[in-house]
């Protein structure tokens, strides 16, 4: 049996279950003329709107006519591409139809990456630098056909940048549609804007001069990357590591139960463990900002060829790193058509390992929280589970994980694919640089899911001190240390005779210390100690972390 056009759309062996919330109603009817032929009439119920299919039933000997007479009302369907296509076109793009939840669900949490991240940030930068070469011309003595511009006419230019506005964008996307190239619809964009300032309009074919497409995106995706960097990641890292070492501060002092390999270790305060995490953020986020953002200007194998041939008393390597400096960037001198994007790896891999350090954090977190060290501030309102009541899960710290998770999958593919081109160059990296800015928004949506579940922590100094008073084993380790100062024989042997898969208790620890011939003094101490007060150096660490940060980041300078 062949169908029409519609006809593959459908398969009338699925059961009807297949479409819900879709409803659906086959009719036949038979062609008076030929009866042999029928035409399979289908009428769909979408939620917004009735769409309608007809298609000619060609070959009546696979197809049982009236066994199609019996049909119920409603028929599945796989693939109604076109009436999907048709409702699809309805749609606009808004939170609830982004494909990405990034442009949707959490567009507030990450919207501040926008301007620098999105294509419209990427024309922007775009339109800075062909703008910026245009002046940088000008101030070249031998390239006599671009005389220096009048203020004037600078300050025309600089406003093409300063008042660069989502309106521009799209009238550059529209000139794309014609060009079908992105880089030359910017060209376009800036001749056509300035063909009507005299001075300016003398030197339109001096915009993009002697340029590849990939020495303006090499140079806009590096100011982008630094300004969404220093704009946005960095503050809000700085911001999270602010608040763990808030944590470390105010909870310096308060006891706590280490765990190794999940069993009980020697005591810790809350405190400390808080200012391992900041510690280690902190280092990691400085050598993030050490990485040096690099820019290529050297024309379509990175030789210069062109320039040469026009200007050959020009020492354009010269010009070019002049250039990249102006904008901030560090110059490349080494290149082909691109910038290797090596900087962008070690960046990438950088932030990858701040978040997995946040990782950790988020996971010891957790753990704390189910341990009931910390309870959880609720908000009126708010529901846990759908169906226990009871629940106050620690969402804030299972979404920044995985975020986390997204984003560090797909900065290490940016890592791994950037760096690769094939001889002079190749178009896979223009496809994967675009998501750049996925990675970043997913960690930046990471970082403030952490900070939000930290505003929610109150600690519950019971539950720590309940784990402490019954975990007295942990004080093995001091005793038989004490031991072989004062050379006691067996001193690990004898502990772990008394402790290991032992109920020890309070008591039991006190008999054996006030059994071991040891110098008074050392006695004394070791009766002394109890699992809250046995946390050598913990408080101090955690009330110095602020200096040890601020040694970290100074050394940055």
């Amino acid at each position: 049996m062949e169908f029409g056009a519609c006809a593959r759309v459908f398969n009338v062996n699925q059961p009807a279950s297949y479409l819900s919330p879709i409803s659906s109603s086959c009719q036949l009817s038979k062609s008076p003329h030929n009866p042999s032929n029928a035409s399979f009439h289908i009428s769909v119920s979408l939620p917004h709107r009735d769409l309608t299919c007809k298609a000619a039933v060609k070959d009546n000997n696979s197809l049982n006519v009236g066994a199609l007479e019996k049909w119920p009302d409603t028929v599945s369907i796989i693939q109604a591409k076109e009436m999907s296509a048709e409702f699809s076109n309805e749609l606009e793009l808004s939170s609830l139809t982004a494909l990405c939840p990034l442009d949707g669900r959490y567009w507030a949490k990450v919207k501040d990456l926008a301007p620098y991240m999105s294509e419209y940030g990427l024309i922007r930068f775009r339109v800075l630098v062909e703008v910026k070469w245009l002046l940088k011309l000008s101030q070249i003595p031998e390239v006599t056909e671009v005389p220096s511009f009048s203020e004037e006419a600078q300050s025309y230019l600089q406003g093409l940048i300063d008042g660069f506005r989502e309106a521009d964008a799209l009238e550059v996307k529209k000139i794309e549609k014609v060009t079908n190239h992105d880089v030359k619809a910017v060209e376009y964009f800036l001749k056509q804007r300035c063909q009507s300032h005299p001075e300016i309009a003398k030197v339109l074919e001096f915009f993009h001069f002697a340029c590849t497409s990939e020495d303006i995106n090499n140079l806009a995706h590096a100011l982008m990357l630094k300004e969404a960097m220093a704009t946005v990641i960095y503050p809000v890292m700085d911001g999270l590591i602010k608040a763990i070492q808030n944590m470390a501060e105010s909870q310096a002092h308060i006891p706590m139960l280490s765990r190794t390999h999940g069993q009980p270790a020697s005591p810790t305060t809350l405190g400390k463990e808080m200012a391992v995490f900041a510690e280690r953020l902190s280092r990691e986020r400085v050598v993030a900002s050490q990485i040096e953002m690099l820019g290529k200007f050297a024309g379509a194998v990175g030789n210069y060829n062109a320039h040469l041939v026009v200007y050959p008393d020009v020492n354009w390597p010269q010009i070019a790193e002049e250039f990249v400096t102006s904008l901030g960037l560090c110059f490349n001198p080494y290149v082909t058509q691109i910038e290797p994007h090596d900087y962008m790896a070690r960046l990438f891999h950088s932030v990858i390992r701040f978040n997995n350090i946040l990782i950790d954090f988020d996971r010891d977190t957790w753990g704390y929280i189910s341990l009931g060290y910390f309870k959880q501030i609720t908000k009126a309102g708010e529901i846990g589970s759908s169906t226990m009541p009871h629940k106050v899960n620690p969402i804030d710290f299972e979404n920044s994980e995985g975020n986390l998770g997204l984003a560090n999958g797909g900065l290490s593919h940016l890592s791994t694919k950037l760096p690769i081109s094939r001889w002079q160059r190749d178009l896979t990296d223009s496809t994967v640089i675009r998501n750049i800015g996925v990675g970043l928004g997913h960690s930046l949506l990471a970082y403030k899911s952490a900070i939000q579940g930290i505003t929610k922590l109150q600690v519950n100094e019971a539950s720590l001190a309940k784990d402490l008073d019954q975990s007295w084993e942990v004080l093995a380790e001091p005793i038989q240390t004490v031991m072989r100062r004062y050379g006691v024989p067996e001193p690990y042997e004898k502990l772990k005779e008394l402790t290991r898969g032992r109920a020890v208790t309070k008591d039991s620890i006190t008999k054996f210390i006030e059994s071991l011939e040891i110098p008074i003094e050392a006695k004394t101490n070791l009766l002394k100690l109890t699992p809250h007060s046995y946390l050598g150096a913990a408080v101090h660490l955690a009330r110095n972390v602020n200096r040890t940060v601020e040694w970290v980041n100074g050394a940055k300078v």
